[in-house]
């Protein structure tokens, strides 16, 4: 993790410098995608204490940014004080992350369940239609009166033959409103 410590009007001493890295590097023992810290030194006056040292921190994440402020009287005790309050928000962060990862994985298990509920209860589907017979016969040149007396003979609802006239081979079947109709090929 990168740290980076600045003064504002107030000079950083080495002291708190390595104090403040040592302190923001458990931050990252808990939440492994913290990845820059920004920390402002600065000093204010405050009524009942008098002077006192605002330790102000921020950090940047994987998607994220924690921020925090903090003033004492001694400056080591507002990095204790604020490196506290981030552990607080980074265990509320993580808890945020595990709890919407494990209901998307409830969501996608309720969702698999569904599918192979779904499936089961679906009828199985019929095998799909095979050729189970061939037939040759001899096609005579016939007219469409003549096929049609063939196909009525037959029983059948359609009959192939070779139209007389054209030479061409021919269908004929039977219409849904009884009448007949005649499929030609080129």
């Amino acid at each position: 993790m990168n740290i980076v410590v600045t003064g504002a009007n107030v000079q950083v001493a080495e002291g708190i410098r390595a104090y403040v890295a040592q302190k923001l590097q458990r931050l990252s023992r808990h939440f492994d995608h913290v990845q820059e810290a920004k920390v402002v030194v600065r000093e204010e006056r405050r009524r009942p204490v008098g002077r006192a040292q605002v330790v102000e921190v921020t950090v940047w994440g994987d998607g994220f940014v924690l921020r925090g402020e903090e003033a004492a009287a001694d400056p080591y005790a507002s990095v204790d004080r604020i490196v506290a309050k981030l552990e607080k928000q980074i265990a509320r962060h993580r808890s945020r992350l595990i709890r919407k990862r494990r209901l998307d994985e409830r969501r996608q298990r309720t969702a698999e369940r569904a599918r192979a509920e779904a499936a089961a209860r679906r009828e199985p589907e019929p095998p799909s239609p095979r050729v189970v017979r061939h037939k040759r016969f001899p096609m005579k040149p016939m007219t469409e009166e003549d096929a049609a007396l063939q196909m009525e003979l037959l029983g059948h609802d359609f009959f192939v033959y070779r139209d007389a006239e054209t030479g061409r081979i021919c269908v004929l079947y039977r219409r849904k409103d009884g009448d007949y109709g005649v499929i030609e090929t080129e």
